[in-house]
């Protein structure tokens, strides 16, 4: 990251029961957890999704970016890039997708433990680090 002024970043791991939630800015570089929205609707979601930008005075997006081993893209791809477009067109702020293969894959979690809150701060420490 330049000089420029800190930005705080939210990270989103989607998907269509569950998303993610991960926070960090731009000074220390560290993602951590923040929570899991469950809302399936896209209302509610969004409600969601404006009250954290709103608490925590989000001001940049990253969205994880599902894709085959080999990096082709499938369904949740163009689930995942419409989901960010549609957070850049009701916030206005810009949106970043990250390449997101592997983040659940390197969290250890017993069966039906929730994760994606641990996910999105995987996506979002990719996006720290690409950025250093």
């Amino acid at each position: 990251m330049n000089g420029a002024a800190i930005d705080t970043v939210l990270a989103f791991d989607f998907g269509l029961k569950r998303i993610g939630v991960a926070i960090g800015n731009t000074m220390i570089c560290q993602a951590k957890p923040l929570r899991v929205i469950t809302a399936i609707a896209n209302e509610p979601k969004f409600a969601a999704i404006a009250a954290l930008i709103a608490e925590w005075g989000a001001t940049r997006i990253v969205v994880g970016l599902p894709s085959h081993p080999d990096g082709t893209e499938h369904e949740m791809s163009a689930r995942c890039r419409r989901f960010a477009n549609q957070v850049h067109g009701r916030f206005g702020l810009p949106v970043e997708l990250v390449d997101e293969r592997y983040s659940s894959a390197v969290i250890s979690a017993k069966r039906g433990e929730v994760i994606d809150d641990r996910a999105a701060a995987i996506i979002l420490q990719q996006y720290f680090d690409a950025q250093s």
